[in-house]
């Protein structure tokens, strides 16, 4: 071998960096393509399962008393069983801010303690700064059992009888 093509073979230190930079470069662009692909895929439809995972489970229908309030910290719910027997599940976040409201047995109402506002045992606002009634999750009864739908928040001004589920 000569000495013209032993150095031609040899790859030098320039040459390698720019070759490295430019696969570098080609790597991030295909990166990006995918990133960006990905950004603009359409979204698919949620399966049955899924839609399942937010339907909870709370209890057998004829063991929860009328009269009583039940917390579901983990469904952001409480359960509320009227005296006439009218079941509602309304939201632990306050609307003003959002705050967790929590409930006081002794008045028999949901307190805000972020900024003091004060809900009936049917959601309704009784001391601002809250515009409007708790929001509420849809109720219903499946084989005797209890069930809250938590995957769609029913937003409302004040109490309706509507509202209410009788089992």
């Amino acid at each position: 071998m000569n000495e013209q093509q032993h150095t031609k073979d040899k790859l030098s230190r320039r040459s390698f960096f720019k070759r490295s930079w430019g696969w570098l470069g080609i790597l991030a662009g295909v990166e990006f393509g995918i990133m960006t692909f990905s950004f603009f895929r359409p979204v698919r439809k949620k399966s049955k399962n899924y839609a399942n995972s937010y339907v909870k489970t709370v209890g057998e229908f004829q063991k929860i008393p009328p009269g009583s309030v039940i917390p579901f910290k983990d469904g952001k719910f409480y359960l509320v069983r009227l005296e006439d027997g009218g079941m509602m599940a309304l939201s632990l976040n306050c609307t003003h801010l959002g705050c967790s409201v929590t409930y006081s047995n002794d008045e028999n109402q949901f307190v805000c303690p972020c900024h003091a506002s004060v809900f009936d045992i049917r959601g309704n606002v009784l001391n601002p700064p809250a515009p409007r009634a708790l929001d509420m999750y849809r109720v219903f009864v499946d084989q005797g059992m209890v069930k809250v739908d938590t995957g769609k928040v029913v937003r409302r001004r004040n109490f309706s009888p509507e509202d209410l589920y009788y089992g």
